[in-house]
């Protein structure tokens, strides 16, 4: 799909190395094809020697070379980094970005450029694990589509939406959602070593259920009221520890976080 096409990742900070190693990994492209974009030259002989890739610290460069122009950088640089290639890209050039809150009329605007697809990667794209949802407007053809799918498959798990707003929501449940199960881990582990559990042990333990708990529902798909009622025995040590949970309410705090970060998402947006 991506054969012979070049690609230029604008801002090759975490999220764009992983596009990047995933691309390169599952041999969806190779080296040659790759050119990565950033100021710090520290930073560019870093892509060098992990990946090989091409590089410079020009963007204009990359806007003009690449036929996927992928933008990762951060939100609040965005604006600095479009304005100077308004006009700049290919006619038939891609644009992907994995920029939080940024909307495809943003990008449409600032690059006068009409071919964007917005999309919403999570921490665990940089292992292969990710959830990332996207979108693309009419102007996005079949075959950019297509390139699009691949690329961001090689970050884990891609899902289209034909509605942008989805975008702003699910920055709110996948975006953001890692770091509700990391304070959760955290929270949990921390409980552990106050009871009487070395951290490591405690760690282990958590970490393992956690992870046991998620492949256990993909494999069940039952829903997680059911899976939940399966292992509350009444007045069990679960039905203790839920009562808590449901007493301090967990689901009203974690609904209330869930939107806070889709306000600011659609904040970030507007500001953009």
């Amino acid at each position: 799909m991506l054969k012979d096409l070049r690609i230029s990742v604008i801002g090759p900070g975490a999220m764009g190395e992983a596009i990047i190693g995933g691309l390169l990994r599952r041999e969806l492209v190779s080296a040659d094809q790759v050119l990565a974009s950033d100021p710090r030259e520290e930073r560019l002989r870093e892509m060098q020697a992990r990946h090989g890739v091409r590089v410079t610290s020009d963007n204009v460069d990359a806007a003009q070379w690449g036929q996927i122009v992928i933008f990762a950088v951060k939100p609040q640089q965005l604006k600095r980094v479009l304005q100077p290639l308004r006009g700049l890209l290919r006619d038939d050039a891609l644009v992907i970005s994995v920029v939080a809150g940024a909307t495809i009329g943003t990008f449409a605007a600032d690059l006068d450029h009409t071919a964007v697809v917005r999309s919403m990667p999570n921490t665990p794209a940089m292992i292969g694990e990710g959830m990332i949802v996207w979108t693309a407007p009419d102007e996005v053809d079949e075959a950019q589509r297509g390139w699009a799918r691949t690329v961001l498959s090689a970050l884990g798990h891609e899902l289209f939406v034909d509605n942008e707003t989805y975008l702003d929501m699910s920055t709110a449940l996948n975006g953001t959602g890692p770091a509700y199960f990391f304070l959760m881990m955290e929270a949990m582990i921390d409980a552990g070593v106050h009871m009487g559990l070395s951290r490591r042990i405690a760690e282990d333990l958590v970490l393992q259920t956690m992870l046991g708990s998620v492949r256990y529902a993909l494999q069940s798909g039952l829903h997680p009221a059911q899976l939940r009622n399966a292992v509350t025995s009444p007045g069990g040590t679960t039905s203790a520890a839920l009562s808590e949970l449901e007493r301090g309410g967990m689901r009203t705090v974690l609904a209330d976080a869930i939107w806070a970060a889709y306000r600011r998402s659609v904040e970030l947006g507007k500001q953009g």
